[in-house]
């Protein structure tokens, strides 16, 4: 039986569907990745096997062989830990893999089975939203991945609890956005003497979302007007906060 599991692989700002593609083939007991794996993920094989036996379970005397797909896209990072032990999962017939198949995976996985953070899951969570399908994530990161909007966030801080919830024999709570810390004060538009057109045209591009060009000699106080634009702005929403990162 082939398992697979939806994940991303990151370069740069830009998160790329990969699938995590796993097989038990008869043969003699190995644990293959292959794919262009780079270090984290060919170590992921241990930690992956040392989480599974810490729920109570052990590795098929199989030959398991995980593909990531696709080969020739590098896959780099600790990430893949979750997926991977997921599409394991499901090969062996522990977890249906149709409920895994509307959900992005990432996570890193402790020798304990816990869920440890991972670089990335706000672009993981963007991608998932564009795809319309959820993400599965560790609970440490789920008020981040919750900014990506409507997405829905599985945030499981162990191997064991999100079989469980997969199963739904325990559900876990949808985490909430994380809060924003209040922005420093700036200079104030109203502290400025003179300087009367100047700011009527800051108003209007304010009021109307318009550009702005400042032209003028040096010290004629174009820094310090544009520095005065963001206190006449209103206070941004989720996707304008994402949209200017």
């Amino acid at each position: 039986m082939i398992a697979s599991v939806s994940t991303v692989a990151y370069l740069g700002l830009e998160a790329r569907a990969v699938e995590v593609q796993c097989n038990l083939v008869a043969g003699l007991p190995k644990f293959a990745v292959v794919g262009l794996p780079d270090k984290a993920v060919a170590e992921s094989r241990e930690r992956v096997r040392a989480a599974v036996a810490a729920i109570g379970l052990a590795l098929p005397p199989k030959h398991i062989i995980l593909n990531l797909s696709p080969a020739d896209l590098p896959k780099e990072g600790s990430h893949f830990d979750l997926p991977i032990a997921l599409a394991l999962l499901g090969a062996m017939g522990v977890v249906d893999a149709e409920a895994l198949s509307g959900h992005v995976v990432v996570g890193e996985l402790g020798l304990d089975g816990r869920i440890a953070p991972s670089p990335g899951v706000l672009l993981a969570a963007l991608h998932a939203a564009e795809t319309g399908k959820g993400l599965i994530c560790p609970a440490a990161q789920g008020p981040e991945a919750a900014w990506a909007g409507s997405v829905e966030v599985i945030a499981a801080p162990d191997l064991i609890g999100l079989l469980n919830h997969l199963k739904g024999s325990q559900l876990l709570p949808a985490p909430a956005a994380g809060e924003v810390e209040a922005p420093g004060h700036g200079p104030d538009l109203r502290q400025v003497k003179g300087q009367e057109t100047a700011k009527r045209a800051l108003e209007i591009a304010a009021a109307g979302g318009h550009n702005l060009l400042m032209s003028g000699p040096p010290g004629a106080g174009k820094s310090l007007l544009a520095s005065c634009l963001p206190g006449i702005l209103p206070p941004l929403d989720a996707a304008e906060a994402l949209g200017i990162m």
